[in-house]
């Protein structure tokens, strides 16, 4: 353990070397001039530092060596090349002190190998392209394999091998295998690394491949390590997916069975493929003229949010969330408006079938939030005449699948959000077939607690009621999402908050 503690020296006294002797060899042609002569001395005394500084690199070099974590050919070219320099240093600088003239090519020889045993160095850590690597990425980025048919695609070469590439595999392969683990071939997966199996087939949860990517990011064993491009939440997903699906290497998608969850996941894969549709952007791409000030200014007077959708964009959001008592009149507001506005958010008020037709006349709206207000079925159809909207929230409202239908003509639309809504569980099949190429956000989500997770139980505190004896309060926060769970035994109130999903709708559940 100590041997390997010291080993771990290596990386922070490799470049001492390096960068003294290379400063000697400078000193040391600069002295050949008359004009430089009193560099001699200083040549003398950075050739002993650079002498003793090699020697130590070589020790805690070696030590790191025999930890197993690199490629046993590659280490071995380094590390005799390592003792090279080291030799070379301490020639050299007895030959300086007693100023024989064999130096100078003592000193040539120490040069070259230096250059040669720090590729080799570079390519043991980062890989034998490492030097070309950023060169030929300027020419030709390189982009994973796109995905025709995501159900024809066999899911570990096709999906979850570029994941890994990607992310994994420069301290995961043949030539360093970080912690004795290679990531680079069905093989060595299996094989594990020095604690043992990194998967275990058909558990997810215990796989220490998808712990070590939950940890927090700070964690010394969370992987990849912060510096280095870390997994997305999708690519977490696929590997998840993938250990629970029985781990296989040759089956393609379709043979697997994929879950409702991972479908939306596969189908953003194949979105990227050559000729497949496009999201369209929610921002329309024709210029638009500034609003008038004064109509900005008389929402702003009623207290709608508007503010520019983005930089340098005439495109208005308008954010209802501030208004009390609304009217018709209010909705009025929005048409000298209409050209520029995009984005509104009525989520909470008292929205009715009524107000709907006054919104239809804005017909450059790609997202609009209904989210708990009191439209019905009847006032929905009306929408229609949004021929640019994309993004519907309609979470908590008495709108039903019938209602719903009445938009399958809208092709521009990508996202619905009809969680807690009077949308019957037996009629998603039925929206999923009318909606094919928008995602029906149902919500519900699960949040499962892993093993990983850090619970904090806080001291109650003292309340006017008089109940804090019987009232305690739990954090637990998630290693995947920041979670906070809270139990009131004073009132009998159980509420949940935090579970990070495209609408804010699915992400409160309440009983009493």
């Amino acid at each position: 353990m100590l041997l390997t503690f010291l080993g771990r020296f290596h990386p922070v006294l490799v470049h001492l070397p390096i960068g003294i002797l290379l400063i000697a060899a400078v000193f040391y042609v600069l002295s050949l001039r008359e004009k430089y002569k009193a560099t001699q001395q200083a040549v003398s005394i950075a050739l002993l530092l650079g002498m003793l500084s090699a020697v130590a690199s070589c020790v805690t070099g070696y030590l790191l060596s025999i930890s197993g974590d690199y490629d046993t050919d590659m280490v071995s070219t380094h590390k005799w090349m390592g003792f090279a320099v080291a030799a070379v240093a301490i020639v050299a600088y007895f030959l300086h002190t007693r100023k024989s003239n064999a130096v100078k090519w003592v000193m040539g020889l120490m040069t070259m190998l230096l250059f040669i045993t720090g590729h080799s160095g570079g390519s043991l850590t980062h890989g034998a392209d490492y030097l070309t690597k950023s060169v030929s990425a300027t020419v030709e980025k390189k982009e994973r394999k796109p995905i025709a048919n995501v159900q024809e695609a066999v899911l570990y070469t096709d999906v979850v091998q570029p994941i890994l590439e990607e992310k994994c595999y420069s301290c995961h392969n043949a030539a360093k295998q970080k912690g004795g683990l290679r990531l680079d071939g069905a093989e060595w997966i299996g094989k594990g690394g020095k604690q043992g199996a990194v998967v275990v087939t058909g558990n997810a949860e215990e796989s220490e491949l998808i712990k070590r990517v939950l940890l927090p990011k700070q964690h010394e064993d969370h992987m990849p390590p912060k510096e280095k491009p870390q997994l997305t939440e999708k690519e977490v997903a696929l590997l998840h997916w993938w250990i629970n699906a029985g781990l296989s290497y040759d089956k393609k998608v379709k043979d697997l069975s994929p879950t409702e969850k991972i479908k939306p996941v596969l189908l953003s894969l194949q979105s990227a493929a050559p000729g497949a549709p496009k999201a369209k952007p929610q921002l329309p791409e024709d210029a638009v003229t500034k609003a008038d000030a004064g109509a900005v200014e008389k929402l702003s007077d009623r207290g709608v949010v508007v503010l520019p959708v983005a930089q340098n964009s005439h495109y208005l959001m308008a954010n209802f969330v501030t208004v009390q008592d609304l009217k018709a009149a209010d909705m009025e507001l929005l048409l000298p408006v209409k050209k520029q506005l995009v984005w509104l958010k009525l989520r909470n008020q008292p929205v009715n079938d009524a107000m709907l037709a006054t919104i239809a006349q804005c017909k450059t709206i790609t997202r609009l939030d209904l989210s708990n207000t009191k439209i019905t079925d009847e006032g929905l159809a009306q929408l229609k005449q949004l021929p640019n909207l994309q993004t519907l929230h309609l979470v908590g409202t008495p709108v039903t699948a019938k209602g719903l239908l009445q938009l399958k003509d809208i092709k521009t639309l990508q996202d619905v959000y009809i969680y807690q809504s009077a949308v019957d569980k037996n009629s998603y099949a039925t929206l999923k077939a009318a909606f094919p190429k928008a995602t029906i956000d149902t919500g519900g989500y699960n949040v499962p607690t892993l093993t990983g997770d850090t619970t904090e139980y806080t001291r109650p505190r003292k309340s006017r009621t008089g109940c804090s004896r019987n009232r305690f309060r739990v954090h637990i926060y998630f290693t995947v999402t920041p979670a906070a769970f809270s139990i009131r035994l004073c009132n009998s109130k159980f509420f949940t908050n935090g579970f990070k999903s495209p609408d804010p709708g699915p992400n409160m559940a309440s009983s009493t």
